[in-house]
């Protein structure tokens, strides 16, 4: 599944930002960037399993409904993190102020970014090698 492939490239490199310097607006901003690349790739990869699994909630171009219902199907998910994730996502077009991109990215590192493993272990676990023939 390409999605997933894309998931998982995307990720690697995010994964990078943890000891990057946050004094340096540049990096901060790059990270912010792969973030939201990479909560879009995550909703869209789930948007797909669902999709795969007979969920007529799939059909939905919401990712927030995407979410709630992988959330069902998927539980070792952590609904409320993915919710702040979108919320956050939402808020990064607006984000002026150097200290509040800076604790977003520090949230993304301590937070986001485990969660975004946990997906990828879990969904490894689950379907393993098919996962890349979906």
């Amino acid at each position: 599944m390409e999605k997933f492939k894309n998931f998982k490239n995307n990720l690697q490199v995010l994964r990078t930002s943890e000891g990057e310097d946050l004094g340096n607006t540049f990096i901060v901003s790059g990270i912010i960037d792969k973030f939201m690349i990479q909560f879009e790739l995550s909703w869209k990869l789930l948007k797909e399993l669902l999709k795969y699994e007979g969920s007529v909630e799939a059909a939905s171009g919401s990712p927030r409904q995407i979410i709630k219902t992988a959330y069902q199907y998927y539980d070792f998910l952590t609904e409320s993190v993915w919710l702040e994730m979108l919320e956050e996502r939402n808020k990064t077009a607006h984000i002026y102020d150097e200290n509040a991109a800076v604790q977003l990215v520090e949230k993304i590192i301590s937070k986001y970014i485990p969660e975004f493993n946990k997906l990828e272990e879990k969904l490894l676990e689950r379907y393993g090698d098919s996962l890349e023939n979906l």
